[in-house]
């Protein structure tokens, strides 16, 4: 075999090598700009269901046992009903003003207004509740899964809404 084609050879295992390792690795890096954003939608696991939010899993899944990130994007005038979610979750305000309040019952009067760079927790079946107002709002959460959401007042639930 030439030295060349045993240079091509090995090149091209080591490329396979690595991709394959990048593929699974844990390590990564992502700035806002490369957010790739679905349209919006009802929701995925971990979220409210509520229509018109964009889901970015950015680690883990919110379905499964372990770790999972979620970035939400919700725009203007939109409205989270009271719900909970079984496991304990964190969340941080990235941009826009985010309103969020805990009780059983959605309650614009305990609403209060979380600016970019707040900070609030989800504990594991606390009702709660949030909306945005003239701008919309990116949120990251994080929580141990599975995750799941349980809305109050079952009437609320988006997913059960034809």
């Amino acid at each position: 075999m030439s030295t060349l084609l045993r240079n091509i050879i090995l090149i091209a295992a080591i490329a396979s090598l690595a991709l394959a390792q990048n593929a699974s690795s844990p390590e990564k890096r992502i700035t806002p700009a490369e957010v790739q954003w679905p349209n919006a939608a009802g929701g995925a696991a971990g979220t409210s269901g509520v229509a018109g939010i964009q889901t970015v899993v950015l680690k883990g899944d919110p379905s499964k046992a372990g770790l999972y990130t979620l970035l939400l994007r919700l725009g203007s005038n939109q409205r989270i009903q009271a719900h909970s979610h079984r496991d304990d979750r964190v969340a941080t305000g990235v941009s826009g003003k985010w309103y969020f309040g805990y009780g059983r019952q959605f309650n614009e009067a305990a609403l209060k207004e979380l600016p970019p760079g707040s900070f609030y927790t989800e504990p594991p079946g606390v009702f709660h509740f949030a909306m945005t107002k003239g701008e919309g709002v990116t949120i990251q959460i994080s929580g141990t899964g599975p995750s799941d959401t349980v809305y109050a007042d079952p009437q609320n639930d988006p997913s059960k809404k034809k």
